[in-house]
């Protein structure tokens, strides 16, 4: 698997879609206010598509929120595979986004 690392939102977006995927949060892992707690994409047809906890957010809230908690996207081009991680623990590049991962991940998306 050749994964990619990218602090772009709107590349991830462009990744995710085709692939059915939408901006998610688990409920209740969140503080009270605006917080979305912990990000999530999920995939309709993914092992976790039916979790009661996963609830859909737009695009702009999981962006923000993806921001503010200095995040970044592990993926792989070609499949689902994808795994949020810190910006302070990846190879990312956080001004433009586009560097290689340095890592394998291990999981499947949720």
């Amino acid at each position: 698997m050749a994964s990619k690392t990218t602090t772009d939102v709107d590349e991830i977006r462009e990744w995710a879609t085709p692939h059915g995927g939408k901006p998610a949060a688990v409920a209740g892992t969140g503080k009270k206010g605006h917080d979305l707690g912990m990000l999530r994409l999920m995939f309709p047809d993914s092992k976790f598509a039916d979790d009661e906890n996963l609830r859909e957010v737009t695009w702009d809230q999981w962006a923000e929120a993806f921001e503010a908690n200095g995040l970044a996207l592990v993926y792989d081009p070609a499949s689902r595979f994808n795994k949020l991680v810190s910006r302070s623990t990846s190879s990312a590049d956080t001004g433009h986004g586009h560097g290689q991962s340095s890592h394998a991940a291990h999981a499947k998306s949720r």
